[in-house]
């Protein structure tokens, strides 16, 4: 019998982006990386943007990631624990996701204690200072006002929109990251704020699309999981120690 004892981390898969023949790559690698933890994974966190666009209508939802799907459910099947949040391009999952897989659906952060350590989770849009313009779109796309105006478009039209959009995106452009230092860098303030507050082991975020891991104290460290076109990086925690790291599919 398999010994189930790690916990995943992931995020910014941003499956469906332009060019799709890309896109088509990536699922295939992150498939192999699933098949690769099936085995020892007790619980998978996908932190957010996972699609380059979600939206749940009461009877459709956006057609792809089939084989991306079908091994979450293989996933699921096998008794891992699947927890999904919300990112700002896939903000809108409702309860398909959760009545499929079993998958319990994160909205912001989630906090949880592994061996008496402290997680921090949340997918990193719309935190720490500045991108004020954001912040304000962020809440009129999670109303549910807004919601339900957008279930009223055709799902060619919706969809369609939706998917001109993510064209323009910084995905899809593949703009260059860098780390912009300490005292720059919006998730490592708003970790920092926090921590004067409250004790945390373990920040971990996504959004970013850098992958990074940095000490914040002596006994306290930020991961940024990074994203899936440029880096494939992911975390995993054994019990004791939390590291960052990279896929290579020829594992």
């Amino acid at each position: 019998m398999n010994h189930r004892n790690k916990i995943y981390f992931a995020s910014d898969f941003h499956l469906g982006s332009y060019p799709l023949e890309n896109s088509r790559q990536r699922e295939q690698a992150i498939i192999s990386w699933l098949d690769f933890i099936k085995n020892d994974a007790a619980e998978l966190y996908l932190v957010g943007d996972i699609f380059d666009f979600w939206f749940e209508y009461s009877t459709v939802v956006p057609k792809g990631y089939i084989r991306f799907l079908g091994k979450l459910a293989e996933l699921a099947d096998l008794g891992v624990k699947i927890t999904l949040f919300k990112g700002n391009h896939d903000m809108w999952m409702f309860g398909y996701l959760q009545e499929e897989l079993g998958a319990e659906i994160v909205s912001n952060e989630k906090i949880i204690t592994l061996n008496g350590k402290r997680f921090y989770i949340h997918h990193g849009d719309g935190l720490g200072p500045g991108d004020r313009k954001y912040k304000f779109l962020k809440k009129i796309f999670r109303s549910r006002f807004c919601q339900w105006l957008f279930a009223r478009l055709h799902p060619n039209l919706g969809i369609g929109i939706a998917t001109r959009w993510s064209k323009h995106s910084r995905i899809a452009n593949n703009n260059e990251e860098v780390f912009l230092g300490e005292d720059r860098e919006w998730l490592i303030i708003y970790a920092k704020e926090l921590l004067k507050g409250e004790h945390v082991d373990y920040f971990i975020f996504g959004h970013r699309h850098l992958p990074y891991d940095k000490q914040l104290a002596d006994n306290s460290r930020i991961i940024n999981l990074g994203e899936w076109i440029n880096y494939s990086t992911y975390a995993v925690w054994d019990g004791e120690q939390l590291t960052l790291e990279k896929w290579n599919s020829g594992k």
